[in-house]
């Protein structure tokens, strides 16, 4: 089965609102999560996307630290996911969203959590949450 990556249009950069994003998109990872008996005590594909809507001010310097760091949120994300077994996407989601607003400039985020195996004739599965700061 192919997978069909397209998604709804992103929202845009805003220069009146002094907004950027940040997002990482098709992350896949194997995650332990679901309710259901058959999917306890193994691994199956999620695949995550992330838009952060993110304080637009240009970095003095060139520097890493003066902006919302793509790696260090798809590390953040790496260990939710190795944490353990979560029944829900919507849960998995939520953590997410509550490790990206460890970053203050994060205005808003947006996190689709899919699971590629969940349903025999669909391509995915999930839930994608909005939260703001």
């Amino acid at each position: 089965m192919s997978r069909n990556l397209h998604f709804p249009p992103l929202p845009t950069a805003d220069s009146d609102q002094a907004i950027s994003h940040v997002f990482i998109r098709n992350l896949c990872l194997d995650a332990q999560i679901g309710v259901y008996g058959h999917e306890h005590g193994r691994h199956q594909p999620v695949r995550i996307n992330v838009d952060l809507a993110v304080d637009d001010t240009p970095p003095r310097d060139d520097r890493l630290d003066q902006v919302v760091d793509y790696d260090a949120i798809t590390q953040r994300i790496r260990s939710i996911v190795a944490a353990g077994h979560v029944k829900l996407a919507e849960t998995l989601a939520h953590r997410i969203a509550d490790a990206c607003f460890g970053d203050p400039r994060v205005r808003r985020a947006r996190v689709r959590v899919e699971k590629l195996n969940a349903l025999k004739d669909a391509e995915s599965a999930g839930v994608e949450i909005e939260r703001r700061r």
